[in-house]
């Protein structure tokens, strides 16, 4: 459900668009908003659950976030929809923050990457759904109808994790919440993901960007300060000691950066270069997800037998061809070869994904596994952000040099900026051959 509803609104934007009579950057919010609050309470709220048991903030998150999508449902004015929108991030960040730790919890080491490789099936599979369902529900109801639908879905779910997960450990450690950090961290990180979002458009090197930019430096550096030097830290530094849980961290923001320059080129080549319809876009590109939903899971099972680095090593290695291969699209591709390229991507994302979180969450103690999983959705959104800052900003300055917008043009700005992108998926290659092999847990010994 959180997933879908990250792809789900961005469909009907041109109807929000119509609806309110109101300018493409006053709805833009409607999206941007959402991703500036989730990414940056993330952490808080995967240290709240470590503080205050999962559980009982999963369960929080859900009532919020049904409550909030039946206000979207309601509101009369962009202004209302922003607003309510902001409130349903809040209830997202508190779902995204403890779900890997719940799971992790729940299961033991040696079936970890395939209930964290379940995990990302169903992911996928709101990411596929989430564009196709958005638009039917807008064409059949109205767009109201796709935050209504949140209601039932999340009162099922809130009915069943009640009933099924299990019931938060009694925790003795009296630690506080680290409300400065936490503020710090905000601030910093809506910073920095509000410059790289706006860069394309207001220019990279525009006062207002480079303003944006260096403040959210400045406060993450002051937030790295203050986490050193108190007691219960927000963020806990000392689980970037570990190199598995460091290097594993820094392969999954590349990965992302090279999933989301994908989502971000790919439309352009298949709508300007091609010339195709949006329809016939979409259907091609379901081959990436689809593939991805199919083999997370078998990877994950697979990693808790043979262990998790060798999966996530192959994972990088064949989405470096696949982007590789992206690279050499033509104008006379057939829509088959396009989807195979989509799929080869898509098989080394399935492969890499569930190895590389089972190895991350692993690697981080037990009682910190709330702000584990709190950095493991916070990669997500930042590969997120600078995959399309990236790759929109070779694309576009490569049009830009061309001095044309004809099907030409943005062929070969889009095959350069594929070459980008596999290089990104290189240098994560190179990440994930040098990490430690994660350790699970040992089986009971065999009586002789």
């Amino acid at each position: 459900m959180s997933a879908l509803d990250g792809s789900v609104v961005n469909t009907i934007l041109p109807v929000l668009k119509n609806s309110f009579s109101s300018s493409i950057a006053s709805i833009e919010w409607v999206v941007t908003v959402y991703l500036l609050v989730l990414s940056g309470l993330l952490l808080s709220f995967g240290r709240l659950g470590d503080m205050r048991g999962q559980k009982s903030v999963y369960l929080l998150g859900f009532l919020i976030f049904i409550a909030s999508s039946a206000l979207c449902g309601l509101s009369s004015s962009v202004g209302m929809l922003v607003t309510f929108r902001g409130i349903q991030a809040l209830g997202g960040a508190m779902l995204a923050a403890n779900s890997p730790a719940i799971l992790t919890k729940s299961f033991p080491a040696r079936q970890r990457g395939q209930a964290l490789g379940l995990q990302a099936t169903m992911t996928y599979l709101g990411l596929t759904v989430g564009p196709s369902l958005g638009g039917w529900l807008a064409d059949q109801f109205s767009w109201r109808a796709v935050f209504y639908i949140n209601v039932p879905v999340g009162l099922l779910a809130f009915i069943l994790s009640q009933r099924f997960i299990l019931r938060d450990e009694r925790v003795e450690r009296h630690e506080s919440f680290d409300f400065v950090g936490a503020a710090l961290f905000l601030a910093g990180l809506t910073a920095l993901l509000f410059g790289l979002n706006q860069g394309q458009e207001l220019g990279w090197f525009s006062a207002p960007i480079l303003l944006t930019i260096s403040s959210a430096v400045i406060l993450l550096i002051i937030f790295w300060l203050v986490e050193t030097r108190i007691t219960s830290p927000m963020l806990d530094l000392k689980l970037f000691t570990n190199k598995l849980f460091t290097l594993s961290v820094t392969s999954a923001i590349f990965n992302y950066m090279c999933v989301y320059s994908i989502i971000f080129l790919m439309p352009f080549y298949l709508i300007q270069g091609l010339g195709l319809s949006p329809s016939k876009a979409g259907v091609i590109l379901t081959a990436m997800p689809i593939i991805m939903a199919i083999v997370a899971p078998i990877s994950g099972a697979l990693s808790d037998r043979f262990g998790t680095r060798l999966l996530a090593f192959i994972g990088m290695v064949i989405l470096a061809a696949g982007l590789f291969l992206l690279s050499r699209l033509s104008l006379d591709s057939s829509p088959w070869d396009i989807a195979f390229r989509l799929a080869i991507s898509g098989l080394g994302i399935g492969i890499f994904i569930s190895p590389n979180t089972s190895a991350l969450m692993g690697a981080a103690p037990r009682d910190r596994q709330g702000i584990a999983s709190g950095v493991l959705a916070t990669s997500r959104n930042m590969g997120m952000v600078l995959g399309v800052g990236y790759a929109g900003a070779i694309f576009t300055t490569k049009l830009g040099l061309l001095g044309s917008q004809n099907p030409e043009s943005f062929v070969l700005a889009i095959q350069i900026s594929f070459l980008a992108a596999t290089f990104i998926a290189v240098m994560g290659i190179i990440v994930t051959a040098f990490r430690p092999q994660a350790l699970h847990a040992q089986r009971p010994a065999q009586t002789r």
